[in-house]
């Protein structure tokens, strides 16, 4: 039960740096608001990105990785239609840049708050 909360604030506040780096990124200003769209956005992540994953695997493949990037943005427009008014993007770059900035966020967040050390 930690870690989910670990993670989901880890989503909430890879989220909020990157519409606070990204323009075209827009995020509602309660907290709450913020929780939601990070428990949709790992949700998201969680269960529709490993099916996209698998059906573009060939382009992945062909890419050497960087479709990656596309799969990361289009999850980041799904989840701003999702979460109507919560979170928005004002487009495909804005969101491709969004999902690098959120993955590195993650990334060294998830590295910080690790337990195995």
């Amino acid at each position: 039960m930690t870690n989910l909360i670990i993670r989901i604030v880890i989503n909430a506040v890879a989220l909020f740096v990157a519409a606070y780096l990204v323009p075209g990124i827009e995020i509602t200003e309660n907290a709450g608001g913020l929780l939601l769209v990070a428990i949709v956005f790992g949700l998201v992540n969680a269960l529709i990105k490993p099916v996209v994953s698998i059906l573009t695997c060939p382009i992945n493949v062909l890419t050497l990785g960087l479709f990656t990037l596309v799969i990361n943005a289009l999850m980041l427009m799904l989840t701003a239609w999702l979460t109507d008014g919560q979170l928005s993007t004002t487009g495909f770059w804005p969101a491709l840049l969004g999902g690098i900035v959120i993955s590195i966020v993650s990334l060294v967040l998830s590295l910080v708050l690790s337990d195995n050390r």
